[in-house]
Formats: C-alpha cells, sequence, structure tokens
C-alpha cells in the first residue's frame, strides 16, 4: 500500500506536514494536480487542492504532462526547471500529473485556516537562555 508525505499549507503561509499511511491514503491515489479533496481525512475543516509533489527520488509531479509515468521533456520553464536563462531549453526528467504509489510528498493548499500549536512563550524563553549559556569543556 501507498504511504505519502502531505505538506498542507494555507493562505497565511503556514504549512503542517501529516503522513498518511495504508488506507488512510487510498482516496490520494488516482488524484490530478489541481483537484480537489475533502480535508475531513487529515483531520483539518474545508478542502483541499493538490498544487504538487514528488516522488520517492525527487522528481517532481508537473500539471500538463498526463498520466502518472515518468518521461524526459524539452524544459524552457516551469515546474522541474530553476535558472533558466532567456531562450535556454533542458530536457529533464519529470513525472505526470497523476498521484500513484510511486509517489512520496504531495504538496496541498487548504481553503481555509490551519490550526498551528505554538509553544508557549516560557519554553521558548528556556530554550533561548540555555543556548545562550556557554559550556564548560
Amino acid at each position: 500500500m501507498a504511504t505519502f508525505k502531505l505538506n498542507i499549507s494555507d493562505r497565511k503561509g503556514r504549512t503542517v506536514s501529516r503522513e498518511v499511511k495504508e488506507k488512510d491514503a487510498s482516496p490520494f491515489l488516482g488524484l490530478l494536480v489541481g483537484s480537489e479533496i475533502d480535508a475531513a481525512l487529515v483531520g483539518e475543516a474545508g478542502k483541499l487542492k493538490v498544487t504538487g509533489g514528488s516522488d520517492k527520488s525527487g522528481v517532481p509531479l508537473r500539471p500538463d504532462i498526463h498520466g502518472g509515468a515518468r518521461k524526459y521533456i524539452l524544459l524552457s520553464a516551469g515546474v522541474g526547471l530553476r535558472n533558466a536563462e532567456t531562450g535556454q531549453r533542458v530536457r529533464k526528467l519529470i513525472r505526470g500529473n497523476t498521484i500513484t504509489e510511486e509517489v512520496y510528498q504531495i504538496n496541498c493548499m487548504l481553503d481555509g485556516e490551519l490550526k498551528v500549536e505554538e509553544k508557549p512563550a516560557e519554553e521558548q524563553a528556556e530554550k533561548k537562555e540555555s543556548a545562550d549559556k556557554p559550556t564548560k569543556t
């Protein structure tokens, strides 16, 4: 069965990582990049929009390539190509837009607001103080 690492972000820029395994991961199989799914599957309220992802070896999913297979395509811009000069084209390995069992990471956007538990200010101050103290050797 499939295991996915979900990176869920909201409009305020907060991101939470969740791992879904076995039966919880089955609703994600077959989804396309850009499709929406109910966020109750991961314990949030609202809808999740799949914005991208990558497979086990780090090959990114590209929304304009159909299927779930890996392909070498000629890129001039967009997902999977960084720092291309004007007019430069590079043949790169890209995975299609369908989520299969080979996909490891799925990036999602939540239409609502994430519930992020923040640590109390006292704990953060204690950690800061202990980091500032010099250690004896």
